[in-house]
């Protein structure tokens, strides 16, 4: 077996190109980058985050977030604020407009993932999203290597 087809980053990073599909293409038809699109997903279940756990969460490093969340805020999609407690930190949340994208996009990425998925049947769906998040939770997220993976 080759080494690709063992090597668990190319398998991950193979199955998560298939995955995503053609919504990449309904992402930027709503004039947003993926990178973009993973900010406002992950915002919108979210009251405030941090710019660095949002780095975390949108597998992106944090220069690069900093520089997209001012474009995102002249759009409307984002407004960043101090926190109250540590100044030094600042606080990403999604405005309204920002949040109703974000669930519109959310549908349709939920209705791609069910038809994409719908071979593997509820209980080994199940069984991939927990060692997926157990895998996660062990290594952690890191910004560091986001969009490194070979």
């Amino acid at each position: 077996m080759a080494f690709v087809d063992r090597y668990l980053p190319a398998l991950l990073t193979q199955a998560a190109h298939q995955l995503v599909g053609s919504f990449t293409d309904v992402v930027r038809s709503h004039r947003l980058s993926v990178l973009e699109w993973r900010v406002l997903a992950t915002l919108a279940d979210n009251d405030a985050m941090s710019v660095g756990q949002l780095a975390r969460h949108a597998a992106t490093k944090q220069p690069t977030l900093t520089r997209l969340l001012v474009r995102m805020a002249q759009q409307g999609h984002v407004e960043r604020g101090e926190h109250g407690k540590d100044r030094r930190l600042t606080l990403v949340r999604v405005t309204p407009t920002g949040r109703a994208l974000a669930w519109k996009l959310m549908e349709q990425a939920e209705a791609q993932q069910r038809t994409a998925l719908q071979s593997f049947g509820p209980e080994r769906l199940q069984q991939l999203e927990e060692l997926l998040r157990l895998l996660i939770d062990q290594h952690g997220t890191s910004a560091d290597v986001a969009g490194s993976l070979v």
